[in-house]
């Protein structure tokens, strides 16, 4: 029988480099998410392999090392910046006698001690749930244990493992159905908002690119913004109105990551659907990353995979002011606005901001206004057929 370890507040960091090209990157974005889950980094073990060991991960000889590491720090948590089987995890726990925990694993603790609203709750524990689910296989071999006799739960002979699997399916399909329920309200106040010609609009970018602080410039808003990962995680619409667009609906969305857990994309569904249905997207980079390019990159990858690929987009380069630069904007080929350089933080550019989407709105508005002469045009040419 093998009971978990414990977890608590100080970690030891592990990366295994297999020649990745963004290895370095990689490693110094798990100790941000560590810090963003309220960690303390007692030390970082590190090595190289040209694929992962398949009982420890790391290697006997590493494991070893870090169960040295973890001792003399008095950690109580491995992190691993990569994602571990069921069976990696068990027996590096109890090698190592402390919890352990893959990148998947911390990016949902972080997501579930962020989450404010109720559906970004419900999104959270789906997520968790089916992660969860997973683990029940090889993970916790003490779960088999016989669970029968009069008054007990599912009859005699039953496992705890199969009661455990069964009480899991019961509570993903409820959060499921309640999902679901939330996503058509959301869907019915979409429609509404299409009759009444309001122009939508959704803030997506990298986490931690400044998203919150652009959405709290242009609405007055005061949505909790931090230099940290996932420093919001719930879809928050404000109102904004432009007195050459008319009324707007602005969405701040939930910031993306390398490797963002497939499980959150999808339990995220209802929320990213703001960013699938918009009539435009503002990305949001940070302009100051060394690494903005293959942030871009990510980001582009997630609204592909959601169906947000062909929704009309315009890069925003923010926190210009770290790099000393001015404001300005790049159009395209067809005179449409392209890149704009702001700082959300100083308020550089932010009218640049605003007049994407005045051009956006009136492009919009140029397009019905073809199609309803076309309209007009065709239906005067069919009644003088019939004449």
């Amino acid at each position: 029988m093998f009971d978990r370890p414990s977890g608590g507040d100080s970690a030891v960091l592990v990366s295994q480099d297999f020649g990745e090209a963004d290895y370095a990157e990689s490693l110094q974005e798990l100790r941000q998410l560590a810090i963003s889950a309220g960690m303390e980094i007692k030390a970082t073990v590190e090595g190289r392999r040209p694929k992962p060991d398949a009982k420890y991960f790391i290697g006997s000889g590493k494991a070893e090392e870090l169960a040295e590491t973890i001792k003399s720090t008095e950690a109580r948590v491995a992190v691993f910046n990569h994602d571990l089987s069921p069976s990696q995890q068990r027996n590096l726990e109890q090698l190592l006698e402390c919890r352990v925990v893959d990148r998947t694993g911390l990016i949902l603790d972080i997501f579930a001690l962020r989450a404010k609203s109720h559906e970004g709750k419900l999104q959270v524990e789906l997520a968790l749930l089916e992660h969860l689910s997973t683990r029940l296989v090889k993970g916790w071999t003490h779960l088999e244990r016989q669970k029968g006799g009069i008054g007990m739960r599912g009859g005699p002979g039953e496992t705890q493992l199969e009661l455990d699997r069964r009480m899991l399916r019961v509570r993903i399909k409820s959060l499921r159905e309640k999902l679901l329920k939330l996503k058509k309200t959301r869907g019915l106040q979409r429609r509404a908002r299409k009759r009444s010609n309001v122009l939508s609009v959704s803030l997506v970018g990298y986490t931690n690119a400044g998203k919150s602080t652009l959405f709290n410039r242009l609405t007055q808003s005061g949505v909790y913004a931090a230099d940290q990962l996932f420093a919001t995680l719930d879809t928050t619409s404000r109102k904004l109105y432009i007195p050459e667009c008319g009324p707007i609906v602005l969405s701040d969305t939930v910031g993306f990551i390398k490797h963002l857990p497939h499980a959150l994309v999808e339990a995220f569904g209802a929320t990213l659907e703001e960013a699938v249905q918009a009539d435009l997207l503002l990305h949001v980079v940070d302009a100051a990353s060394p690494n903005r390019d293959e942030q871009i990159a990510q980001v582009n990858l997630v609204l592909n995979e959601i169906g947000a690929a062909d929704v009309r987009q315009v890069l925003v380069l923010n926190q210009i002011d770290r790099l000393g630069m001015e404001a300005g904007l790049e159009r395209d080929e067809y005179g449409r606005i392209r890149t704009v350089r702001i700082s959300a933080m100083t308020g550089a550019g932010i009218d640049l901001v605003k007049m994407v989407m005045i051009e956006h709105q009136q492009s919009i508005a140029k397009k019905m206004s073809e199609f309803t002469d076309a309209a007009g045009t065709k239906a005067s040419e069919n009644v003088a057929r019939v004449e």
